[in-house]
């Protein structure tokens, strides 16, 4: 029993991963939003993340989710700084090192707190508390 809640949360960090992925994918390919540098930075941490839990998924390799938490930590921290450039105006104007597309661009602004950095953020926040059950499982010696 326990073995298919492992797989079942391991199969919904891979889900989520494909949706951030498709996501990012559809705001630039299809409406065409030209992604700001910390867009392409977050985007390194969840890429990989679909292949990385795709294969650790089919293998039933649990000790991925480890690696799992490290991009989405590091990705979710990246998306954090964005989305607080975005909404909190004693952030600043925005880093130094954003390009043609200004990082503080809000392409879409749904109830007037949902940004493309705060749907990143959510995504590599439920990766990284799926990924800690994961581990914590892993841990308590349940599969």
């Amino acid at each position: 029993m326990a073995e298919k809640k492992t797989d079942w949360l391991f199969f919904s960090s891979w889900a989520i991963s494909i949706i951030a992925t498709f996501g990012s994918l559809y705001f630039s390919e299809v409406k065409h939003y030209e992604p700001c540098d910390l867009c392409w930075l977050q985007r390194i941490f969840m890429y990989p993340m679909t292949i990385l839990l795709g294969v650790a998924y089919v293998k039933k390799d649990w000790n991925m989710s480890l690696y799992a938490m490290i991009l989405s930590a590091v990705g979710g921290s990246i998306s954090l700084y964005h989305y607080c450039l975005q909404k909190l105006s004693f952030a600043g104007e925005g880093p130094l090192f954003c390009g043609r597309v200004p990082c503080t661009a809000q392409y879409i602004n749904w109830f007037d707190f949902i940004t493309i950095p705060f749907l990143a953020l959510t995504a590599f926040i439920i990766i990284f508390m799926i990924s800690f059950m994961i581990r914590k499982g892993l841990k308590e010696g349940n599969k």
